[in-house]
């Protein structure tokens, strides 16, 4: 029997982030205290309400059976109606919403339902590594939009190759931005759907990120800007905003010939999600939104201690504007062997740069998913290993 895998299976990129949990799990076991800011997995439970929801929700025989293949219609008008009271964005349920098992499964997705061989898409470096599985899958080719400082962590297509941009098919965005936590103005959806139109390129835009605005300021959606829907599509996550991200839901909206493609493509991998998961969601997106602001605050303040802990080590970063922070190491020093030094000498998991990318390099993405004691520990444990980094590079 011969089992070697297909292709494109071989070529889909290792999770960098499955090898590391693997290392803290090892750790772990072995009796170390890691405290793990790697990974993005909140860590507070999912609101009372909404699980009493899914328990009513589970035990009606209704839910028991297949629903509609492409979801709830129900949670398709409660997802349009999130989107008309927060972005003052007007979508019809039936054809401009599609439910999808996380938003991560449609990020996949769309790739396979829009690339063919060869061709082109373009990727914001750093970015979420799952972004490329789907390009991988579709046998198509990436090319890279640098995210600099400089810029605000902002493509500049002005310095794309114009023929690169009317060859490519595809964008991903992704504000706020994983890993950088960078926002994106509304200026800049301008620009970008002029850029989308002029080269008839599809706009993936990831706002998983899109509920938790650190800092007062409601972050913008893509799908504010005055033609968005004609040039692409907008994914959500019901993962970050209600700490429901064991329960795998996620949504995404916008232009309904792409909608069409990706819920043509979820009739053949799935037969939707869960219904009383459908139904529950109802009840986040459509009840009382205390537990969002709530959430919000938590980090908030969480923020304000991992930054404050982490300037007094040293360490320069910007005030995160999400659930991440993006901190720059010293100059020449690698993302991945800080890491690997810090995860076994100080037992502090972070996330090294390199993995989101070339342009990654020089930082680590560090996670406010701990308590606020567990990033006071961090912190010092940080502070100590750079005084010790510092000394022995000296030596």
């Amino acid at each position: 029997m011969r089992t070697e895998p297909a292709r494109r299976l071989l070529d889909l990129p290792r999770s960098s982030f499955a090898t590391m949990a693997s290392g803290i799990a090892r750790l772990v076991e072995a009796g170390e205290d890691v405290v793990n800011l790697c990974q993005g997995n909140p860590d507070l439970p999912t609101p009372p309400h909404i699980v009493e929801a899914l328990r009513r929700a589970a035990l009606d025989p209704a839910t028991h059976r297949y629903p509609a293949f492409s979801g709830l219609l129900e949670l398709k008008a409660a997802i349009a109606r999130w989107y008309a009271a927060n972005h003052r964005v007007d979508l019809d349920p039936e054809t401009e919403v599609a439910i999808l098992f996380g938003a991560k499964a449609g990020l996949v997705e769309i790739s396979q339902c829009f690339l063919n061989p060869g061709d082109v898409c373009l990727m914001p470096d750093p970015a979420f590594p799952d972004y490329w599985a789907g390009v991988v899958l579709a046998r198509a080719r990436m090319h890279p939009l640098p995210l600099l400082k400089a810029n605000g962590f902002l493509p500049d297509y002005g310095a794309l190759d114009p023929a690169v941009a009317d060859a490519a098919k595809l964008m991903f965005l992704n504000y706020p931005n994983n890993p950088t936590s960078a926002t994106a103005p509304p200026e800049f959806y301008e620009r970008t759907v002029r850029f989308a139109a002029e080269h008839e390129v599809i706009v993936a835009s990831d706002f998983a990120y899109g509920a938790l605005g650190l800092g007062g300021d409601t972050p913008v959606s893509f799908l504010e800007t005055a033609g968005a829907k004609d040039v692409g599509v907008e994914f959500i996550s019901l993962s970050k905003m209600y700490n429901m991200a064991g329960w795998r839901i996620g949504a995404v909206v916008g232009n309904r010939d792409v909608i069409a493609a990706i819920n043509l493509i979820q009739e053949h991998y799935y037969v939707s999600l869960p219904p009383f998961i459908q139904r529950a969601a109802v009840t986040a997106l459509t009840g009382p939104q205390d537990c969002v602001h709530e959430l919000s605050r938590i980090y908030e303040r969480r923020r304000d201690v991992l930054v404050a802990g982490l300037r007094e080590a040293g360490l320069q970063l910007d005030t995160p504007r999400s659930i991440f922070a993006w901190v720059p190491l010293p100059e020449g020093a690698s993302s991945a062997a800080y890491a690997d030094e810090l995860l076994h000498r100080a037992k502090v998991a972070v996330a090294p740069g390199r993995w989101f990318g070339e342009h990654g390099e020089g930082y680590v993405r560090v996670s406010l998913l701990a308590p606020e004691d567990r990033l006071r520990e961090a912190v010092a444990r940080i502070a100590d290993f750079g005084r010790t980094h510092t000394r022995n590079t000296h030596h």
